[in-house]
C-alpha cells in the first residue's frame, strides 16, 4: 500500500530517508507530478522504469535544488547560454541539456554522455531535494505512455503498491512537463516546448531552434533526445483525433462525426467556442493555451474515468504556450490530424 502525505515537515523529511535508501518517491512540481529517485543509484532508478513501466532507452530529467548542486551534475562548467537562461528562468519549468558528470548513473541518463537538468520552482520539490542532499531524477509520475499526471490522486491511481509513498502537493500549476533545450549548440534547440516558449528563448539569446520532432514522430532508428519524443505518448485508452483548420469548418466536421459516432465520443474545444457544438458532449480547454495546458492532461484523465471511446478535438495555434499542446495533444493522438 502506497501512502499518501500532506507535505508536512515530517512527510518531507520521512520522503528524502526513502529516496536516500533506494527507494522511489511520488513528488508535486509545478509542471506535472514526478517519479524520484537518487540520480547517482542505479538500482534506484531500475525502480523507477519498474514502477512506471517504461523502457529505459528513454532518458530521466535530473532535478536539483540550488545552482550549486549543478556541479554534482555536470561535466565542467555551465556555458554561458546556460548561465542566461539559468538566470532568467530557474527555478522553474526548463531543463537544459549539458554534458553529464559522473556522479550521474548512465541508467539515469539512457547510456547518453549528456543529461538534462532541472530546478523546479514548486516548494514541495525543492524542499523534498534539500532535505535529501541528492540530486533527484524524476519522470513523470504515470504509466508509461498514458497521460502525466498534475495531482497526487493521478498518481495514487497509477502507483498505488508500486512505490512506497506520495507527497500530495496539490495541483499543478503548469500542467505540462517542462521545456527541453539542448544548450550546447548554438543556436539552443529546442527538443520538447513546455512552459518556457521559445519565444522567451529567443528573447534572453536573440535566436533559438525548434526541433522537427517537436510536431511530429521520431523517424524509424532516431534517438530520443528528450523525454516525451516517442511517437504515442499520454495516450487516454480512447481514440484521439485532432482538427485543423478555420474554426466554423473545423466545429462543423466534429459535430459531424459525433452525430455519425456509434461510440461514445466526447469533444475538446475553447470556452469561447462552445456554442458551436450545441449539447454535445464537451470538455473545455479555458480560454487560451496555457489554461488548455493546465487541464489536458487532467481531461485525458478524465475521458479514461468515464469510459469515453472517441475524442474530437479543436487544434491549438502553436505560438507561445500553444507549441507545448500542441506537441502533447500530436503525441496522445498518435499524429491523427485532419486539416479541415
Amino acid at each position: 500500500m502506497t501512502e499518501l502525505l500532506m507535505p508536512t515537515e515530517e512527510a518531507i523529511q520521512k520522503a528524502a530517508q526513502l529516496i536516500k535508501a533506494g527507494e522511489v518517491v511520488g513528488f508535486p512540481t509545478e509542471t506535472v507530478y514526478g517519479l524520484g529517485a537518487d540520480a547517482r543509484n542505479a538500482e534506484a532508478i531500475h525502480k523507477i522504469f519498474e514502477a512506471k513501466g517504461r523502457p529505459q532507452d528513454n532518458p530521466l530529467i535530473v532535478h536539483i535544488s540550488s545552482l550549486e548542486q549543478i556541479k554534482d551534475v555536470i561535466s565542467g562548467e555551465m556555458p554561458e547560454q546556460a548561465r542566461l537562461l539559468a538566470k532568467y528562468f530557474w527555478p522553474g519549468p526548463l531543463t537544459m541539456i549539458l554534458p553529464k558528470g559522473d556522479n550521474i548513473s548512465l541508467a539515469c541518463t539512457a547510456g547518453l554522455d549528456s543529461v538534462g537538468v532541472r530546478y523546479p520552482s514548486n516548494e514541495c520539490a525543492q524542499r523534498l531535494i534539500s532535505a535529501a542532499a541528492v540530486p533527484i531524477a524524476a519522470p513523470s509520475a504515470n504509466l508509461s505512455g498514458k497521460p502525466s499526471p498534475t495531482t497526487a490522486q493521478h498518481v495514487y491511481h497509477d502507483m498505488n503498491g508500486k512505490i512506497p509513498m506520495i507527497l500530495d502537493g496539490g495541483s499543478c500549476s503548469v500542467g505540462v512537463e517542462s521545456t527541453v533545450v539542448d544548450v550546447r549548440s548554438t543556436p539552443v534547440r529546442v527538443l520538447r516546448p513546455g512552459g518556457v516558449t521559445p519565444e522567451m528563448i529567443a528573447a534572453v539569446l536573440g535566436e533559438v531552434e525548434v526541433d522537427g520532432s517537436v510536431l511530429r514522430p521520431l523517424k524509424e532508428n532516431e534517438v530520443a533526445r528528450s523525454p516525451g519524443m516517442k511517437y504515442k505518448h499520454y495516450a487516454p485508452d480512447g481514440s484521439l483525433t485532432i482538427f485543423k483548420g478555420e474554426t466554423g469548418k473545423v466545429a462543423a466536421e466534429i459535430n459531424r462525426r459525433y452525430d455519425e459516432s456509434e461510440k461514445n465520443a466526447c469533444i475538446f474545444a475553447f470556452e469561447a467556442h462552445k456554442p458551436l457544438y450545441g449539447n454535445r458532449r464537451l470538455y473545455s480547454l479555458g480560454d487560451d493555451a496555457a489554461s488548455a495546458a493546465q487541464r489536458l492532461f487532467a481531461a485525458l484523465r478524465n475521458m479514461d474515468d468515464i469510459g469515453v471511446r472517441e475524442i474530437y478535438s479543436e487544434a491549438v495555434d502553436v505560438q507561445g504556450m500553444g507549441l507545448a499542446v500542441m506537441n502533447r495533444l500530436g503525441r496522445a493522438a498518435a499524429f491523427h490530424i485532419v486539416e479541415v
